[in-house]
């Protein structure tokens, strides 16, 4: 799961209000959740992989339009890689609605990527501590976070389902960034499911 934090999927979130309608649309919110719980009956490992910015982060010599426009809204803020002070209900926290979840002791919190993919984090490695060969891709955003974990799961050899109504784009007059990453989940991922046949696969599986 990449970025289940409010500042994307909260009505709160700093950046709901270009993703909101496609979020909607999806219902990716209770598919995210049915996913979780799927997950966990089926007894799978669950990695979360978060975005969070410290006040380090803001001292970058260059950036790309995303991660200019990410920092200008103070999405992910974090006091402190050490603290937690601030960040109970904060845009950074897990949305309301999936906490219970994360927070049961069993999942795993990967340190954060930095800009879209896991390049920067220990996803990779935990992945591969767990065994894992294949990959259900799930969380935002799909053009963004998801797409990039996608090319680099791809890339290190192994097999990545992508859950396409698990997630949303935003929309921006330049066009849809779901219909966008859409198009690449196609050309990328080895099967393209929706929450329906993955939750029905794992329950097969438990």
């Amino acid at each position: 799961m990449t970025d289940p934090q409010t500042d994307f999927l909260g009505e709160t979130g700093a950046a709901y209000g270009v993703f909101a309608e496609s979020i909607e649309e999806h219902g990716t919110v209770p598919n995210l959740r049915r996913l979780f719980e799927a997950a966990k009956q089926a007894d799978i490992p669950v990695i979360v992989s978060p975005h969070y910015y410290y006040p380090h982060d803001h001292r970058w010599a260059f950036a790309a339009p995303g991660e200019i426009m990410m920092h200008n809204l103070g999405m992910f803020e974090r006091k402190d890689p050490l603290s937690v002070e601030g960040f109970e209900g904060s845009g950074a926290d897990w949305l309301p609605e999936f906490k219970d979840l994360i927070e049961d002791g069993r999942t795993v919190v990967c340190s954060p990527h930095k800009i879209a993919g896991p390049q920067t984090n220990d996803t990779m490695f935990q992945l591969r501590k767990t065994g894992a060969t294949q990959v259900i891709l799930a969380g935002m955003a799909a053009n963004f976070c998801v797409e990039s974990h996608l090319r680099d799961f791809v890339e290190h050899g192994l097999e990545v389902i992508v859950v396409r109504d698990a997630t949303a784009g935003s929309k921006i007059p330049e066009g849809d960034a779901y219909a966008a990453a859409l198009l690449n989940f196609r050309w990328l991922a080895n099967a393209l499911w929706s929450t329906d046949d993955t939750v029905a696969a794992l329950e097969r599986a438990s």
